[in-house]
């Protein structure tokens, strides 16, 4: 199996351990021996096919529901052993925020408040501070049923910051939105990524590549992949592309770069601009074809206008590792097949074998 499971350090110090964690019902595991650990102050973006496990894994660090086997430490302590410890470290908006209609969105905090033991004096204060976090203060005396849906996810992002806990846990906090909506949830979850350790769930993966520190792709039940946007792409491409832009005639600059050693292949793709043309240039295995370029076109009287190093996107990236996994499970299936198949037939001849002994 293709593992590019890696843990990367970020330089802090760690606040959430996820240890051998598995979530079974029946026969069916809906996450499989999973482990990572989030440092403190990092945003961890959690991205997964529909039914992977995310959110199975996020009820389980919250508290919400138990494991069938291994466990969660925030901050050191145990959510089986100390489950109040953990809990008062977490705030948790799930992905239908747990709003009360008839409420305004001041009586509904203020109820948030009671339930996370706010003392009396001090709530005044910390309704203040989460709703100018959350940009919802001019909302204060608004019904939540008639806020918009993107108004309703601030308020849920409000109840989850009750309480000043060290963690928040959003389980897709910006689905159902429209584009402007998206962008402003975005903005407020960056900018409270300042002060607290973030764990979001998205489907959105450009959402993710903006906002996230780190990424964790996690497939039926597996973690298929951790680490920066950037390491994925680098360590998944397997390939060192370049898209040039040379303001030269299409044979002229494709001479130049088919008579460089470190280039594998070069393919024109079209012209952008007036008399230039853009090439996508793959250099061969483990080579950096920039300064062979460069040095190339700096004798000729045709310029370089753009260079552009062509990573995979998180879209490549994802489709690329669930891909694999999905591809590794067919081919077990079919080996499996293949054997029963072959006990099958065994089977049979033995069947067939006695058959005769016994006619004769």
């Amino acid at each position: 199996m293709i593992n590019y499971f890696t843990i990367i350090n970020t330089g802090g110090s760690t606040l959430i351990e996820v240890i051998n964690l598995t979530k079974q019902y029946g026969q069916h595991k809906a996450i499989d021996n999973i482990s990572f650990t989030v440092e403190k102050g990092e945003i961890l973006g959690f991205l997964g096919p529909n039914g992977a496990g995310k959110s199975t894994t996020m009820n389980i660090i919250t508290g919400y529901i138990s494991a069938t086997e291994g466990t969660v430490k925030v901050d050191g302590y145990d959510i089986l052993e100390q489950p109040e410890e953990v809990k008062k470290r977490i705030g948790y908006l799930p992905e239908l925020p747990p709003l009360y209609m008839e409420m305004t969105v001041e009586e509904y905090l203020k109820f948030v408040c009671h339930i996370k033991k706010v003392k009396p004096q001090k709530q005044k204060e910390v309704l203040g501070k989460v709703m100018n976090a959350v940009k919802i203060t001019d909302m204060r005396k608004r019904l939540i049923k008639n806020l918009s849906k993107g108004y309703r996810q601030r308020v849920g992002l409000a109840q989850a910051m009750i309480g000043e806990p060290q963690v928040l846990i959003l389980d897709e906090p910006t689905v159902g939105l429209d584009p402007k909506q998206i962008i402003e949830i975005r903005n407020v979850i960056k900018s409270l990524g300042k002060d607290h350790t973030i764990i979001l769930s998205s489907h959105i993966l450009s959402e993710v590549s903006a906002v996230c520190d780190r990424v964790l792709i996690i497939n039926k039940g597996k973690i298929v992949a951790i680490d920066t946007p950037e390491n994925l792409a680098k360590r998944l491409s397997q390939s060192n592309k370049m898209l040039l832009r040379i303001k030269a005639s299409k044979d002229k600059a494709l001479n130049i770069v088919k008579g460089v050693k470190s280039v594998k292949t070069a393919e024109i793709t079209g012209s952008r601009e007036p008399n230039t043309i853009d090439i996508v240039v793959e250099g061969k295995e483990g080579l950096d074809i920039r300064e062979d370029l460069f040095y190339a076109f700096k004798s000729t009287d045709y310029p370089i206008l753009m260079m552009k190093s062509l990573d995979l996107t998180l879209e490549e990236i994802f489709l690329q590792v669930t891909t694999q996994e999905q591809a590794i499970d067919h081919e077990s299936i079919s080996i499996s097949e293949e054997n029963d198949a072959q006990h099958e037939e065994t089977d049979g001849q033995q069947r067939e074998d006695g058959e005769d002994v016994s006619n004769n």
